[in-house]
């Protein structure tokens, strides 16, 4: 597990941006260690734990990039046409053997060797075949229509560095390059709480004042995308002694904790008493919408995330805080959130000092997507995420949004 003093995070303010946040997030926590060996397969979604060298080139040898008619590009005539003589057949897999001789062509498959001697291949539909002869049309640059040994990857070359998360892309380069195993960090063990005795598990009778959990579940998903090992801890009940015991028992054994709610100034929220009780607190309030009353904490050695208990704002505060910092723990290469640029059909004012995000649908707009703002906009509001496309980012110096304002959006299909 992780092991933080309990002021590694110390800095001087009280209330940070969602970036000074994030930052100090990234800058003090370092990877786990550990690590083990994968098959490729299983290797997705996973980090790579360490610099990844072609042991050879890619393509490993010279070949034909389509289905045609190799040749030297000497023989090209440079104005009319050229006929040469057709000399037999090469398909992927079979050996080039002997050397092309000078006015002659060679039928060739896409990704067969080229024949030595040979340095262009004719696409087979610009070229005629009568009577045992290639009529080839001028025009055609030498080295056309044909892959170097190497043009992907030369030999010895950084193919992944360290720290890549391993997605279908690369699983596949490093398939091609003929590894059949690849070395991956340990996953973080993250433990999950809700907090607060109005909750009740899904499948269960309610209570005359309770509502069923979802923020645990959410989070709980939004961790199943990421390379972690994450553990369903229940829910806390509103009692400090017994919400400081619980985070001192988890902190033992996981290299994270989350939780939603308990973090504002209620008198029913305790989580960031019991992060000063089990060790220290490093801030408490971001300047963000949704999602200011967020605790970042260590206890025992094993950072703490106290997100809101309002279910859009739980997700806002993930996506900033607990998603970077669970990439940090597993080794990954710091990375942010994608975003894309689209144009506002809606007319909104913020405070200035502050980042807001307002949720959105996406349609197809003249030059950017459109973006169309969820009518209502309660932080509580589930059904805005499962109507909406993205969050709208507003930033700390925008005050007011006006329709043909572009904004940038971060899609949900892209960060959950």
């Amino acid at each position: 597990m992780a092991q933080l003093s309990d002021d590694c995070f110390a800095h001087g303010g009280k209330l940070l941006s969602v970036e000074d946040a994030a930052a100090l997030v990234v800058a003090r926590v370092p990877p786990l260690e550990g690590r083990e060996t994968l098959p490729l397969i299983e290797a997705r979604g996973r980090i790579l734990a360490s610099n990844l060298h072609a042991p050879g080139p890619l393509p490993p040898f010279f070949n034909s990039a389509v289905d045609g008619y190799a040749f030297r590009h000497a023989d090209l005539e440079p104005a009319g046409e050229t006929v040469l003589r057709l000399e037999g057949r090469l398909a992927a897999g079979q050996a080039a053997g002997a050397a092309l001789p000078p006015g002659t062509a060679l039928r060739i498959l896409t990704g067969a060797p080229m024949p030595p001697g040979a340095d262009t291949v004719m696409m087979q539909e610009d070229a005629r075949l009568e009577d045992g002869l290639i009529r080839l049309p001028p025009g055609l640059k030498p080295g056309a229509n044909c892959r170097p040994a190497g043009e992907d990857v030369a030999q010895g070359e950084l193919a992944l560095p360290a720290g890549t998360r391993l997605g279908p892309a690369e699983v596949g380069l490093a398939a091609a390059l003929g590894f059949a195993a690849l070395p991956v960090t340990r996953r973080p063990r993250i433990g999950v709480f809700s907090t607060g005795d109005e909750l009740a598990p899904p499948g269960t009778p309610l209570g005359p004042a309770q509502t069923y959990d979802s923020n645990r579940f959410s989070l709980l998903a939004l961790l199943a995308g990421l390379p972690v090992e994450a553990h369903d801890l229940g829910i806390l009940p509103d009692r400090p002694g017994a919400t400081a015991e619980a985070l001192r028992e988890a902190a033992a054994c996981h290299d994270m904790l989350l939780t939603s709610g308990g973090v504002s100034t209620g008198e029913e929220d305790h989580v960031r008493a019991a992060i000063q009780a089990g060790g220290s607190l490093v801030f408490w309030r971001l300047a963000l919408k949704p999602g200011r009353p967020a605790a970042m904490g260590v206890v025992g050695g094993t950072p703490v995330l106290g997100l809101p208990g309002n279910p859009v704002a739980a997700i806002v505060t993930f996506l900033h805080l607990a998603r970077p910092l669970a990439l940090r723990l597993a080794g990954a290469t710091p990375a942010a959130l994608p975003r894309f640029a689209a144009t506002a059909d809606f007319a909104y004012r913020k405070k200035a000092g502050r980042r807001e995000y307002v949720r959105v649908s996406l349609q197809p707009g003249a030059t950017l997507p459109v973006a169309r703002k969820y009518p209502r906009e309660g932080a509580g509001l589930l059904t805005s995420l499962t109507r909406s496309d993205a969050f709208a980012e507003l930033g700390e110096e925008v005050t007011a949004v006006a329709p043909g304002d572009t904004v940038m959006v971060l899609p949900f299909g892209m960060v959950f």
